[in-house]
């Protein structure tokens, strides 16, 4: 599959790996780092079989955190055991990504401000797309990583894991895909992500499928969400069914 989605609006490897430290319910300060390496390394092999245009920062951590496992498996030099436990070879990762944590925090809160809320899609618009019942929830953004681990349990889930992407049949594309998924938004309020996906067969379906949400999300047209912390993972339109239709793709 030549076409590439690029990650530009999407988070770096330090936002991964936070991801997984919250996902494994860990403490920043005690990562369990053979257990972070080998899911940090399953999602790069996951994002790479969806052609997505990996950055290089998200290959030197992964080389960091292998050279780190490595040299806590190690045993430790003399040196090391007669000082007071030795450096912990985690250290100035940890330094990294509390550093980061604390940027994440402060950003969070300016956007927070309703000074700094002036987005082109409004609040009021996102919320005439809920349900009266979805009105009064919490609204969780969904990021990149979420969504590859969703897409993760239903390609397991399908048992589609030993089969290659390349099949006999006739392949859509990415924007007849796009264009597919806009046609059903217009007819129905909010989509759940999984369903997207109930009547696929093929592993080249899911990704084209998965790599049109990240398209639909690029253009700002979708907005992917959650109601309750770890819930169903939801997709609406952000525009009027009039703006749809003048959407170039």
């Amino acid at each position: 599959m030549a076409y590439k989605v690029k990650l530009d609006i999407f988070e770096g490897p330090l936002d991964l790996l936070l991801y997984l430290i919250k996902k494994n319910e860990v403490d920043i300060y005690n990562i369990p780092i053979a257990i972070i390496t080998e899911q940090y390394l399953g999602y790069l092999d996951l994002m790479k079989l969806l052609n997505l245009d990996i950055a290089g920062e998200f290959l030197v951590m992964a080389s960091t955190l292998t050279k780190i496992k490595s040299r806590m498996l190690l045993p430790p030099s003399e040196e090391a055991e007669e000082e007071e436990g030795g450096e912990d070879p985690r250290a100035e990762l940890i330094e990294h990504l509390f550093e980061y944590q604390r940027y994440k925090e402060a950003a969070h809160q300016l956007r927070s401000r309703e000074l700094l809320e002036k987005d082109i899609f409004t609040r009021i618009r996102r919320e005439e797309q809920l349900t009266e019942v979805d009105r009064d929830s919490m609204i969780i953004e969904v990021n990149l990583f979420d969504l590859v681990d969703a897409l993760s349990k239903i390609i397991e889930r399908k048992r589609l894991s030993d089969h290659f992407i390349e099949v006999s049949v006739e392949k859509i594309s990415i924007k007849d895909k796009m264009v597919g998924i806009l046609q059903r938004l217009k007819e129905t309020q909010q989509i759940i992500f999984q369903s997207l996906f109930d009547e696929l067969s093929t592993k080249y379906e899911i990704i084209v499928t998965f790599l049109a949400i990240l398209e639909l999300m690029k253009l700002q047209v979708v907005k992917v969400f959650q109601v309750h912390p770890y819930g169903e993972i939801r997709v609406i339109s952000l525009r009027r069914e009039e703006q749809i239709n003048h959407i170039t793709i």
